[in-house]
C-alpha cells in the first residue's frame, strides 16, 4: 500500500512537470528549451499562479543564469516552478474579490466595461499595468466587436478551478 501512495505523489509531480513543460513549450519559439525572461510572467499566470512584481524578480532571480543571458532555460525553470506549483505559492484572487473590483469600477452596472476607462484604471492607479501586460491582458478580455470587457466572462477565464 506504501509503494502506491509514493507513486501518487510522484504521478502528481509528473503531471506538475508536464503542465509547466507545455506552457513553457507555448513561449519557446525558437524550440531550444529556452524562453524570453520577458515571457515568465505570462508563462507563470498560465498556470494559475500570480505572483506581484516583486515576487516574479525574486522568482527570476532563482532561474536566470549566472551571468542574465535575457533568456531562461527549461532546466533551471522546471524544478523552481514545480516547487511553487507543489507549494501553491501565488494562488490567485479568489473570484468574488476579483467580481467587486471590477464592480467598483462600473459604475452604471452594466456588466462591461470600456477598453479606454479600463486602460486608464490599469495604467494610471495602483502598481501600473505595463503597455505589454495591458495588451496581453485585453487580448483575452477585449470583445474586439464591442471595445467593452464583459468581466463576469473574462473571470472564468481567469480563474483557476481548483480541484
Amino acid at each position: 500500500m506504501a509503494e502506491q501512495a509514493g507513486n501518487g505523489e510522484d504521478d502528481a509531480v509528473a503531471e506538475i512537470e508536464k503542465k509547466i513543460i507545455e506552457a513553457f513549450e507555448v513561449f519557446d519559439h525558437e524550440c531550444n528549451q529556452t524562453v524570453d525572461v520577458r515571457e515568465i510572467g505570462s508563462i507563470v499566470r498560465s498556470l494559475g499562479c500570480f505572483p506581484t512584481e516583486a515576487e516574479l524578480h525574486e522568482l527570476l532571480a532563482m532561474v536566470e543564469e549566472e551571468e542574465p543571458t535575457g533568456y531562461i532555460h527549461l532546466e533551471k525553470f522546471l524544478p523552481v516552478m514545480t516547487k511553487v506549483l507543489l507549494d501553491r505559492s501565488y494562488r490567485p484572487i479568489p473570484e468574488d474579490v476579483l467580481l467587486h473590483a471590477f464592480e467598483a469600477l462600473d459604475e452604471n452596472k452594466c456588466g462591461y466595461i470600456t477598453k479606454e476607462k479600463l486602460v486608464k484604471y490599469l495604467t494610471e492607479e495602483g502598481e501600473p499595468f505595463t503597455q505589454e501586460e495591458m495588451e496581453d491582458m485585453l487580448s483575452t478580455a477585449l470583445d474586439p466587436e464591442t471595445n467593452t470587457v464583459r468581466y463576469r466572462d473574462y473571470i472564468s477565464v481567469m480563474t483557476v478551478d481548483e480541484t
